[in-house]
């Protein structure tokens, strides 16, 4: 039996976490959720260090043709900028970069594709430690 991820009454519980790492020291982490019927899986964003709330509170929804992700940009040295996103498997999200510019990033096989910014995807990393 299929059960539809659309109208399924979540009941999530906690799945695991993707830690992100700046020399080996613990910057943030995304907290893994995972529904017990559907199974279709949640994500928080905790940076360490700033205390307002992040943009997706709670059990955000995403587009059944996305998935997690973190983008990272590279243009910060030493306090690498990070951010939960949710990736298409093509297209362009925007990315507030350097002195709070909103810029477009071309994303590709779920992936972004430009020199000085990168990603990674949520699903490949649960469990695990980043470095960035």
């Amino acid at each position: 039996m299929t059960i539809d991820t659309e109208t399924c009454k979540h009941q999530p519980v906690y799945f695991g976490v993707v830690n992100i790492n700046i020399d080996e020291r613990t910057i943030g982490s995304v907290d893994v959720w995972r529904c017990g019927v559907c199974k279709k899986r949640f994500c928080e964003e905790k940076q360490l260090g700033i205390e307002e709330l992040a943009d997706l509170v709670g059990m955000p929804k995403i587009d059944s043709d996305a998935k997690w992700g973190v983008t990272v940009c590279k243009l910060q040295q030493g306090k690498y900028k990070w951010k939960l996103v949710k990736l298409k498997e093509n297209g362009e999200i925007k990315h507030e970069c350097l002195d709070e510019k909103i810029i477009p990033l071309t994303v590709k096989d779920y992936k972004v594709e430009d020199e000085k910014h990168w990603s990674f995807l949520i699903d490949d990393n649960v469990n695990k430690a980043v470095e960035i």
